[in-house]
């Protein structure tokens, strides 16, 4: 027994399965956003328990973001190419065989290999979710199907920190950290048998190509750029750490012209040219960048003050930072209300928010000296929250307003691999910033406590700086046309960053 192929022509009725193949896809999706959630809390008991140096505890987070970040579009095209539900169900089954080796990580090297397969193994699951949604479900299900996408990523984003809290402080089987991917065997493994007899098999289209020569461009540029800013502290800031950054940016202007080259000749384009040379969606995938760079280091810096500097457990950190999610939470069904109006000034609200949570949160722990009070972090992280949960939903829709419907679909799927770039980056720079200031205090003898603190509160600095320079930059958006994409297409922001 299998689902029913999907057939071409005119449409039938719909699939009786249906909200049993959303409740799949739901949890597919779920299980990969927790994942993300619930792995800052687990940083400080990794880089113990695996002796890991402070470029490899950051990696352990920007690898997934990064590899998840360069995947989004090719594996987007690849379900176009093989039908979307092979594609998902694949990427299923490979998230679920990474977290087993995530789990099993016998050494740092290994546990961040293996979240590079794990981060890829989410770009292949993750856009083929809303596109089997879509044809999955008639019009008039579909606001009702697509707003359960969005409850789900809050509820993960409330979830993961508690969760990861709850079983590492558990220590099952003394297995410490470990559960905290274990767990999504079980689940990964259901979701497979289930989805493979829910899920209607969407053909795919064989005569459809996909640019690899841009993908190695795009990919390669991006590491080049990523890679000497998390190793080049450790290694003194050598020139190759200068001159992969350079060769980096230099790959990036190749795959604009590569991409320019396949557009002429009407060839694929792992990016649409027409988007890249359309000023305003560059402008705001520009601005997600920015906006998406705060929250990913910031949360790792603050696992590992709480725990590394003041002997948080993973349950009262994970508690701690929960305030955060709750915000987004708040913010997205309040956003959901407003639809496409105001999005400027939502956007600017956001930006605004988060520099005042942000901004307290920084000085709260400047200001700290034996003891940090873990109720200090509510107002400012629930602030923030709100803040970071209206404004993903304003700038993807205010990016996307001024986008001709044509290109809307590549457009969010692109904006999706802007979003996790900027996390990418984020992490380098926080990181550089936290360990290379936790360093020097260590240096001039500066107590545990306050070296903490002080490199904790700089690196909080670049995250408020970040959220104000999109607070400056959300009145330079032109006023949404007619165009309507961002109404037209259900984009579903990953928030990776709580």
């Amino acid at each position: 027994m299998s689902a029913d192929t999907h057939t071409a022509g005119a449409p039938a009725a719909p699939d009786p399965r249906r909200w049993l193949a959303l409740f799949v896809l739901l949890i597919a999706n779920f299980m990969n956003l927790i994942d993300v959630t619930i792995v800052n809390v687990a940083l400080p008991s990794m880089r113990d328990g695996l002796g890991a140096t402070d470029s490899q505890i950051e990696w352990v987070v920007a690898a997934y973001i990064l590899a998840f970040a360069l995947g989004l579009l090719p594996f987007g095209r690849l379900g176009d190419i093989l039908g979307r539900t092979r594609l998902f169900l694949w990427g299923v089954a490979g998230f679920t065989a990474a977290s087993a080796l995530c789990g099993l990580a016998p050494n740092i090297k290994f546990l961040i290999i293996a979240r590079v397969i794990q981060g890829l193994a989410g770009a292949m699951m993750t856009p083929q979710v809303l596109a089997i949604a879509t044809v999955t479900f008639p019009p008039h299900e579909r606001g009702q199907a697509f707003s359960l996408f969005g409850l789900s990523a809050g509820l993960a984003s409330v979830c993961g920190p508690i969760l990861g809290g709850v079983l590492i402080s558990a220590n099952l089987f003394g297995m410490d950290w470990q559960p905290i991917f274990l767990v999504n065997i079980p689940i990964g493994i259901a979701a497979i048998i289930a989805g493979w007899f829910l899920i209607p098999r969407l053909p795919g289209h064989g005569a459809l190509r996909n640019d690899y020569v841009g993908i190695g461009l795009f990919g390669l540029g991006i590491l080049a750029v990523v890679f000497p800013i998390i190793e080049g502290r450790a290694y003194g800031w050598p020139l190759w750490a200068f001159a992969m950054m350079a060769a980096g940016l230099g790959l990036l202007v190749a795959f604009v012209l590569w991409t320019r080259r396949r557009a002429a000749i009407g060839a694929p384009q792992l990016l649409n040219f027409d988007l890249i040379t359309n000023r305003q969606f560059m402008f705001g995938a520009f601005v997600i960048t920015v906006f998406a760079s705060g929250i990913p280091g910031m949360f790792m810096v603050i696992s590992l003050l709480l725990q590394g500097g003041f002997a948080f457990t993973p349950l009262q950190s994970g508690l701690t930072n929960t305030p955060f999610s709750v915000g987004v939470l708040i913010a997205s069904v309040i956003a959901g209300r407003f639809g496409a109006r105001y999005l400027r000034a939502r956007l600017a609200t956001s930006g605004a928010l988060l520099v005042i949570g942000i901004g307290w949160l920084h000085f709260y722990i400047a200001g700290v000296s034996d003891s940090i009070d873990s109720l200090a972090f509510l107002l400012p992280l629930l602030i923030a929250g709100i803040g970071l949960g209206l404004g993903f939903s304003s700038l993807f829709q205010l990016v996307l307003a001024n986008v001709p419907p044509r290109d809307a679909g590549s457009g969010s799927g692109a904006l999706q691999a802007f979003q996790q770039v900027g996390g990418a980056l984020g992490v380098a720079f926080i990181g550089e910033i936290f360990f290379s200031n936790l360093g020097g205090a260590f240096a001039t003898g500066a107590s545990q406590h306050a070296a903490f603190a002080g490199a904790s509160s700089l690196a909080l600095w670049y995250v408020v700086g970040s959220f104000g320079l999109v607070l400056l930059m959300a009145p330079l958006f032109k006023r949404p046309g007619g165009h309507g994409p961002g109404r037209a297409v259900p984009v579903q922001p990953t928030l990776v960053e709580a």
